[in-house]
């Protein structure tokens, strides 16, 4: 799993461009599926949980049409990764 969170200067922009180009782009790096969390208490910050293998996350950050993708998605900063400090089994 690959945890980032944004900063959106329009949301429904965000996620109009994350769910068509964006799923489009995640799936031929091998993405399996994403889902978005909208903080409570910023309405700016997206959080995006991906079912997604590192090795393919990588291909996908290098692929050189995310910078065309990233300027619809009108973000406010680069996204953000979260890493993991424990994993539990339930």
């Amino acid at each position: 799993m690959i945890v980032t969170v944004v900063r959106a200067a329009d949301f429904d922009r965000f996620v109009e461009t994350f769910s068509t180009r964006g799923v489009e782009k995640r799936r031929e790096h091998g993405c399996k599926g994403a889902h978005l969390f909208r903080d409570p208490e910023d309405p700016d910050r997206i959080w995006v949980f991906f079912d997604w293998k590192e090795e393919d996350y990588q291909g996908f950050l290098a692929d050189p049409e995310i910078p065309d993708i990233a300027r619809e998605l009108a973000l406010q900063e680069p996204p953000v990764r979260v890493d993991p400090v424990a994993s539990y089994d339930s």
